[in-house]
């Protein structure tokens, strides 16, 4: 064995305090950490976890408005609750399975039930503040990394009762981090859709809602393309709304207790069973059940005490009973589906005429793409994808066995030219990190039927490597990166990918899957330092810094940028520009604007950009 083995004593076992542990390992408390280019990065788990328990006291009838102010680095957040009862507010927010929630008469049907998350964000901010407003008097205190620097004594106040957090994430463990607009503010409308009656406001913008999850479905899909007015049932502690439109896949939007469960779970599952159960007995046919939810749009909301999910982060509900009564999850949204929707259906006749109409559409269009989608299979399985177009990794996002932290952080390159792919082949992290190597320009699938997903082999080849061919469920790679280069060229063919997303998988782009990679256009460097500049500003800063006429060159592809180099780009350091679909932007227009006739428009917009701006969709 040698010199080299290594000792197990006493002295190997540790013992780590609340805010150690939570330092150590932040990724099973919020989920994976990022810099806020994807939506479940860590810093908006911190907002949530804020909120979640502001909405609890809404829940519970204290509070009818919640005021939020995101300013730089600082988030402040201020609920008109009950107020954390003033003898206890440290404890509240830095003693690990203490709090309000494990008390069923407090807390009915609550998000959080562990007393974790407003602990995980004192432990990984560099300031927090809690200030607690309860019958004319306020208990305050402020931490620096989970460390009490200020315990208040009580004093009086004529503020109205309540919850006042504030912190600022730490930057040592949140790198470069940014919020972006978009992402809180659909986090919002959600807490809005769910919880009728609530008014929050973030930096002075509304969010309220009347009708629900009716609202949030009118918000979600374009108008004109749903086939039938949209179906909303409501009744105790369940709701949903469905339609149908012209887009290609499956949409759902599903809730527990408010908690928006991007992965799903088994309310999920038993909403789609009881969709596809009821409209095969309504018109009593044996219709596939992809022809039946085939261009889907719909969402569902249930209420359950002691929820149990999969993870802290709550994106997927593993809990199959609903009640102490032992009723399931399953027979629960069965029944409440079965009743409304058949109810519905057949009172309304036109409404049941055009669902049937999408629904032949949908088995007419599956049959006729049947013989290509065989030979497709075929001809990816011959092309032997894995060794001529895929470097895969190791670790991928559909594998329920791998590390959860590691899932969320694996990402495929789509890159064009064997000099660009190779650059990052080399440097790439193989646990995470996969390559996929176009060749050529893709083609223009602009006013196409998913036929040509089968005919065209890039585009076949890149949706089995994807794994998407029967819906995002068994999606293999978190993030999808263009990696193409800063010209005329590569942003060319970053507009005919996104053509091919939005056309044929909108859901990646929905639930943000998609990103463009951002890499330096110049470097300037002299003897001692090196700088890596992504814009002209950022050039003439670098060459101002490092003075006496530094060496500066200008990376006209990605193949010029070494493999050394590349590592630096594509690791911790990683620039990602998420491609983010604008309220009330149409596919269609955005794809007749950029891939359709207007070629004069596209060209000009491809010159004067030179890269995607998130501005673009």
């Amino acid at each position: 064995m040698g010199d080299n083995k290594s000792t197990y004593t006493e002295d190997s076992i540790k013992s780590l305090d609340w805010k150690q542990h939570i330092r150590l390992r932040p990724g099973m408390y919020i989920g994976k950490l990022g810099d806020g280019s994807s939506k479940d990065d860590g810093i908006y788990v911190l907002i949530k976890e804020i909120v979640d328990n502001s909405i609890d006291e809404h829940m519970m009838g204290y509070g009818k408005t919640i005021k939020i102010k995101i300013s730089n680095d600082t988030v402040k957040i201020r609920d008109y609750g009950r107020g954390i009862p003033l003898g206890k507010v440290i404890d509240c927010v830095s003693k690990i399975n203490t709090g309000g929630k494990y008390d069923s008469e407090a807390f009915q049907k609550s998000v959080g039930l562990n007393g974790v998350g407003t602990k995980a964000v004192n432990a990984l901010s560099s300031f927090f503040k809690v200030e607690s407003f309860r019958d004319g008097k306020v208990k305050s205190s402020e931490f620096e990394y989970g460390n009490v620097k200020n315990d208040n004594n009580i004093n009086k106040s004529d503020e109205k009762n309540g919850t006042y957090i504030e912190f600022k994430p730490d930057a040592e463990i949140f790198k470069n981090y940014h919020f972006i607009p978009e992402y809180l503010e659909d986090q919002l409308w959600n807490y809005a859709f769910l919880n009728s009656g609530l008014t929050i406001s973030y930096n002075a913008k509304k969010f309220h809602s009347k009708k629900g999850l009716l609202d949030l479905l009118e918000r979600k899909t374009d108008i004109d393309s749903i086939r039938y007015p949209i179906i909303h049932a409501k009744g105790n502690d369940i709701e949903f709304a469905m339609t149908h439109t012209n887009q290609y896949g499956e949409e759902y939007f599903s809730f527990v207790n408010g908690q928006y469960t991007t992965q799903g779970g088994t309310h999920q599952s038993a909403f789609r069973e009881a969709i596809v159960k009821t409209i095969r007995e309504f018109y009593k046919k044996e219709f596939d059940a992809t022809d039946i939810r085939a261009s889907i749009c719909s969402s569902i909301s249930v209420r359950i005490q002691e929820p149990v999910f999969e993870s802290q982060t709550k994106t997927k509900l593993g809990s199959t009973n609903i009640s102490s009564d032992g009723q399931t999850v399953r027979s629960f949204v069965n029944d409440f589906v079965k009743k409304e929707l058949d109810n519905y259906l057949h009172k309304n006749s036109e409404t049941s005429d055009l669902l049937l109409k999408r629904i032949i559409q949908s088995e007419r269009e599956r049959k006729e793409i049947a013989g290509i989608k065989k030979l497709a299979n075929q001809r990816a399985k011959k092309a032997n994808l894995h060794n001529k177009k895929l470097r895969d990794c190791r670790i991928h996002f559909n594998d329920k066995k791998s590390n959860s932290e590691l899932k969320n952080d694996t990402m495929i390159f789509i890159t064009e030219g064997d000099s660009a792919s190779g650059s990052i082949t080399k440097s790439r992290n193989v646990q995470t990190q996969a390559v996929f190597s176009l060749r050529g320009k893709p083609f223009n699938c602009f006013g196409y039927s998913k036929k040509i997903v089968y005919e065209n082999e890039e585009f076949n080849l890149l949706q089995h490597a994807l794994n998407i061919e029967n819906g995002l469920e068994e999606l293999r790679y978190n993030k999808i990166i263009i990696a193409t280069d800063a010209d005329v060229d590569g942003m060319h063919i970053r507009l005919l990918l996104l053509t091919y997303f939005l056309q044929f998988f909108p859901d990646l782009v929905k639930k943000g899957h998609i990103f463009i990679l951002e890499t330096p256009l110049f470097r300037v460097r002299n003897k001692k330092k090196t700088i890596y500049c992504y814009n002209n500003v950022e050039k003439q800063n670098a060459i101002k810094n490092l003075g006496n006429k530094p060496e500066i060159t200008r990376f006209k592809g990605l193949g010029e940028i070494s493999p050394n180099e590349f590592k630096e780009f594509i690791s911790d350091n990683i620039k990602l520009e998420p491609i983010i679909l604008r309220e009330k932007s149409r596919i269609i227009d955005l794809l007749t604007f950029y891939m359709g006739k207007n070629t004069l428009e596209r060209q000009n917009f491809i010159i004067d950009k030179l890269r995607v701006e998130r501005d673009i969709v």
